[in-house]
């Protein structure tokens, strides 16, 4: 079970890493919120065709399941990548994976408030303070000149990881019995619906949207990859770890981010951003700790077992 849930991990890790990457290429071509809801438009009903194939409870019935899809749909969908999307316009793909791997620490925030159970050690308190220095290496931020459209973006970034944060959270308050499938189905259809009004309060228009080959292959891969793939592993992390280690892929998908920013958009890692990765690793590796050598401790066994 342990090795199945790191592999998870890594794999939505790769999926959301990436993800970042797919953003900033598609918004050359596309309106940012028009894109976002576009996305999720197309991975609302892929996920929800699954879930009337794949559970018997296809459709929310009973008022606390209608509230977490709310939830979900205006915090972990709508209001998350409203901002993202405006944001990454003025940042790089890696810059903006790396504010969104604030998302961890504010989830403790968020979840000492509301959920009274969930803890931290004190190393595991140290491993989140070393990441969030990690966090700020990268960032590498201009004390003088703090106004700038550069800052504005990461700001908006900032409330994109918050809103996330938050809803992964109060999610867990409400006892809803919806399959995964069917919350995350009809939460990306909510959160679409709700960017398009945004879309159209901002005064977007599809007539911007340029229908170019790369447009399309970023979108499918949003869709597919990003959304569909990486929420359904979400959500069932999400369902084994609780919303403190779950969030921790947030750590990992700047590293991703990065390289695939490097390959794909030419963004060169700076000293700052090996700095920021090694310190958020050591920060990984200390709230992980636990996980790992006994991970470790079963591989040992298992191979001598076999030897």
């Amino acid at each position: 079970m342990r090795f199945r849930n790191a592999l998870l991990f890594v794999v939505l890790a790769v999926a959301w890493g990436s993800a970042f990457t797919a953003i900033k290429a598609g918004l050359e071509f596309f309106p940012p919120v028009l894109f976002a809801a576009f996305r999720y438009d197309l991975a609302g009903l892929l996920i929800l065709g699954y879930a009337v194939y794949a559970t018997d409870r296809w459709r929310p019935r009973t008022r606390e399941e209608w509230v977490l899809v709310g939830i979900g749909g205006s915090l972990m969908i709508a209001a998350y990548h409203a901002f993202l999307f405006v944001g990454e316009q003025g940042t790089t793909s890696a810059a903006a994976a790396i504010i969104v791997s604030l998302s961890p620490i504010l989830t403790t925030g968020f979840a000492r408030a509301f959920l009274p159970d969930e803890r931290l050690t004190l190393v595991g308190t140290v491993g989140l303070l070393v990441g969030f220095v990690g966090v700020g290496v990268l960032s590498n931020p201009d004390p003088g000149n703090l106004l700038n459209a550069r800052t504005v973006s990461l700001f908006l970034v900032f409330l994109a990881a918050a809103s996330f944060a938050l809803g992964s959270v109060l999610t867990r308050r409400v006892n809803g019995e919806l399959p995964i499938e069917t919350m995350e189905a009809w939460s990306m259809l909510v959160g679409a619906a709700l960017m398009h009004a945004a879309s159209l309060g901002l005064a977007e228009s599809i007539g911007e949207v340029r229908w170019t080959t790369e447009a399309v292959v970023a979108l499918l891969y949003l869709v597919v990859v990003a959304s569909a793939l990486g929420f359904l592993i979400y959500f069932e992390l999400l369902d084994r770890l609780g919303p403190i280690e779950i969030n921790l892929v947030s750590y990992a998908a700047p590293v991703v981010a990065a390289v695939t920013g490097l390959a794909v958009l030419g963004e060169t890692p700076t000293v700052h951003t090996v700095a920021g990765f090694l310190l958020i690793l050591v920060g990984f590796v200390l709230l992980k700790r636990q996980a790992i050598r006994t991970e470790f401790s079963r591989l040992r066994a298992g191979g001598g077992q076999h030897g």
